[in-house]
């Protein structure tokens, strides 16, 4: 194949890092895109495209989290699940769920906002992964599943009659899926609702994040009886579990289904299938649009013709104006306070320490790529003894490497945490005539982590870790900032930020 036919084509993932759960709409001659945010914040990123495979980030559409007070300790797993948005009457409309709080609502007039405050549309425990239709009749309906961890239930699609503003429920909810009458079938979630022609589709995955399938559910009406069909699922390919995602027609009118797949540490990758409506009424996907399996493909011909780009969200920052730019968030609702002023550097200022990065406040992240990579920043902390700072690779386990100040000065720290360790563990320790220097974290391709202080002429160091999921993400690249309980505050400035992949 020649140069300029592999320029046109795209491999999937198309962004390899995580971006859960994602939705996709296209209104005009753009694409947009929400997704999971869970307990980051700011929430609820809204991404836009020219050719549904090079994305860009535009806005958060949820600032802080809510309740704001709640949200400022880490929530890990908590927050902002599956959302689903959609365009109704000159609005972007971002349906949202909160599993310890109900279903909520957010709207804005373009994708790079203002988006309103968040609104409940429907209150309870366990309501997951909502998706809105509005109807050709006028009649409007809300689809949602279950989390047993709340609800005592799951396996099942309920459907809502609501109002066209999304402001009330109108009607009694019908459970109009049940996954227990389908042999086999497990875990039924992330509907996205659609009507086309005299049907009604619902597509939902099914068996399980890194086990299961695609499936795709008709009707004559919104509340059934629904039929079912697989129409994407791993086979012979190294795609795991395609799962829940959003149906687009592009510009040329033609079919694409956007989907994730489960990379584990990486987290849930985004991946682009050609798809086509057959002759019966049904969608196929993948490789089955050519006439092969109802498999994912690894690689097609780009959409719209166009060049694929980075495949990554990580980012360089020099922090010029003192201030994160927009591929970082936080793990918790930031403080107003929570960065000194200053150019040149991220300032952040301490919170209190109890030795866990995981609960600790002030911490700054961006998703890993999903490929091997080195991780780098100039850190300096000031402060009295237990300040410290750094950049780690935070998942259920971690690593970090950065500057501790002790009652004999400064050391260039490196430590380590496994999910049930009861405190960390300091690999090394090399004392600093100041108080900063640079650091490293390296991620192998097998994921392993390793690091360097004192930059290209430092020591390297091995801390026998490897990188590690978070709660229902992948790990990120961070910068915290902590102080020891009842310590004074402490500021740790970060400068020049540096993420370089290794990428074939």
């Amino acid at each position: 194949m020649s140069r300029l036919n592999d320029e046109h084509l795209y491999r999937n993932p198309i962004i390899d890092a995580d971006l859960p759960d994602p939705d996709a709409i296209r209104v005009g001659d753009r694409y947009v895109l929400t997704a999971s945010s869970f307990q980051r914040a700011p929430g609820l990123p809204v991404y836009v495209s020219d050719d549904l495979v090079n994305w860009r980030r535009v806005a958060n559409a949820l600032p802080a989290l809510e309740p704001r007070g709640w949200f400022r300790e880490p929530r890990h797993g908590q927050g902002v699940w599956a959302p689903s948005i959609r365009f109704h009457d000159g609005r972007y409309v971002i349906v949202y769920p909160d599993p310890d709080q109900g279903i909520f609502v957010v709207t804005a007039p373009e994708p790079e906002g203002p988006w309103s405050e968040p609104r409940l549309l429907l209150a309870g425990l366990g309501l997951i992964d909502p998706c809105p239709l509005w109807d050709d009749d006028g009649a409007t309906y809300l689809v949602h599943g279950w989390a047993r961890s709340r609800a005592g239930r799951k396996n099942v699609l309920t459907v809502v009659p609501v109002d066209s503003e999304l402001r009330r429920v109108t009607g009694p909810a019908r459970d109009v899926i049940d996954g227990a009458e389908l042999d086999g079938w497990t875990t039924i979630e992330g509907p996205k609702f659609h009507r086309r022609g005299a049907h009604y589709y619902i597509f939902a995955p099914a068996g399980g994040v890194a086990t299961g399938w695609q499936a795709v559910f008709r009707a004559s009406d919104p509340f059934g009886p629904y039929e079912a069909r697989v129409v994407l699922a791993q086979g012979g390919t190294p795609v795991n579990g395609p799962h829940q995602g959003a149906w687009v027609e592009a510009r040329d009118g033609r079919d694409w289904f956007v989907h994730f797949q489960d990379r584990g540490p990486v987290g849930r990758v985004v991946h682009l299938q050609p798809m086509a409506w057959g002759d019966d009424g049904w969608p196929v996907m993948g490789a089955a649009v050519e006439g092969g399996p109802a498999e994912p493909v690894l690689s097609h011909p780009t959409p719209h013709g166009t060049r694929q780009g980075a495949r990554t969200l990580a980012a360089d920052d020099d922090f010029a104006v003192g201030a994160p730019g927009p591929t970082w968030t936080w793990q918790s609702n930031p403080d107003d306070d929570a960065l000194a002023p200053g150019d040149g550097a991220l300032r952040i200022r301490s919170a209190d320490d109890a030795g866990n990065l995981r609960t600790l406040r002030r911490v700054i992240g961006q998703p890993v790529p999903g490929t091997a990579f080195r991780a780098r920043v100039g850190v300096r902390v000031d402060g009295e003894d237990g300040a410290r700072g750094g950049l780690a690779i935070l998942g259920l386990d971690y690593a970090w490497a950065g500057v501790r100040r002790t009652a004999d000065g400064a050391a260039a720290v490196v430590a380590i945490r496994r999910r049930d360790d009861l405190e960390e563990s300091v690999v090394a320790s090399v004392p600093l005539e100041g108080p900063e220097t640079e650091v490293e974290l390296a991620v192998t391709d097998e994921g392993a982590i390793r690091a360097r202080v004192g930059g290209e002429d430092g020591v390297e160091i091995d801390p026998r870790i490897d990188m590690a999921e978070g709660q229902w993400i992948g790990a990120e690249v961070v910068l915290f900032s902590g102080s020891g309980r009842g310590r004074p505050e402490s500021v740790a400035a970060f400068t020049r930020f540096r993420i370089d992949l290794d990428e074939d």
